[in-house]
C-alpha cells in the first residue's frame, strides 16, 4: 500500500479562505481582538481588493496553516522603485518547522523583486523567538532601527 503525499500550494488567498485566515490571526496575536463575523469579513475583502496589497498562503489537505501579507508601495527615491512591507507572518503551531513560513516567505520575496521593489522591511516581535527565522532568510535586523506608534484604543472624536 502506498502512502499519497498530500498537495502543498501557495497561492493569494482569497474570500472564501477567510475562517482559516481567522484561525491564523488568532493564533497570531494571542488575544489581541480580531474583527470577525460579518465585520470581519468585509474587512479581509478590503484587504485581498486594495492596490498592491497580496496575502499568500500555504493550503494543505484544504487548509491554509501558514501565511503573510505583502504590501507593494509607491516610492520616489531608488528611481521610483517600489518598497514593500510584510505584515501578520504566521504558521499555526501545528505545522511550523516544516518549512511552510519559508515557501510563504519565498514567494512574497518572489513577488517582490518581480515588481522591482529595492527592499522588503517586517517588523516582528521581540519575544517572539521568529528573529532567527528571518535571519536564516537573509533578512538583517542592523541597517534600519524599526519604531512604532500604536494607538490603542483607538482614537474617538469628542461628541459635540
Amino acid at each position: 500500500m502506498s502512502v499519497l503525499s498530500p498537495t502543498i500550494t501557495v497561492r493569494r488567498l482569497t474570500i472564501d479562505d477567510y475562517e482559516d485566515y481567522l484561525a491564523l490571526l488568532h493564533e497570531l496575536t494571542e488575544g489581541v481582538p480580531l474583527a470577525s463575523g460579518e465585520e470581519g469579513h468585509a474587512h479581509f475583502a478590503k484587504l485581498l481588493d486594495h492596490d498592491g496589497t497580496m496575502v499568500f498562503g500555504l493550503e494543505i489537505y484544504d487548509q491554509i496553516v501558514s501565511c503573510a501579507t505583502l504590501h507593494i508601495l509607491p516610492n520616489m527615491t531608488y528611481g521610483g522603485r517600489p518598497y514593500c512591507l510584510v505584515e501578520n507572518v504566521v504558521t499555526l503551531q501545528a505545522y511550523r518547522g516544516r518549512g511552510f513560513g519559508r515557501r510563504v516567505m519565498d514567494t512574497l520575496r518572489n513577488e517582490a523583486w518581480q515588481a522591482n521593489a529595492y527592499k522588503i522591511m517586517l517588523l516582528t516581535g521581540m519575544d517572539r523567538g521568529a528573529k532567527g527565522f528571518y535571519a536564516s532568510l537573509g533578512y538583517k535586523a542592523g541597517q534600519k532601527h524599526g519604531m512604532v506608534l500604536r494607538q490603542v484604543p483607538p482614537y474617538k472624536a469628542p461628541a459635540g
